[in-house]
């Protein structure tokens, strides 16, 4: 295979332009999922407080 031929070949191929492509499709998704977790982690922090404080309460 000659050097034109190679670089004509590298040149029309698109399988790394696909692999890049599903890379950010993943990245987006685990930064939405990161997202909903750190909303879900402040939900339970907050209702866990709220059982502690009734629990003290109940004890008092």
């Amino acid at each position: 295979m000659s050097l034109t031929a190679f670089l004509k070949h590298i040149g029309t191929d698109d399988k790394g332009a696909t692999a890049v492509e599903y890379g950010l499709i993943v990245s987006l998704i685990v930064l939405a999922m990161l997202g909903a977790l750190q909303g879900v982690a402040n939900e339970n922090s907050r209702v866990w407080s709220e059982v502690e404080a009734a629990a003290t309460d109940a004890s008092s």
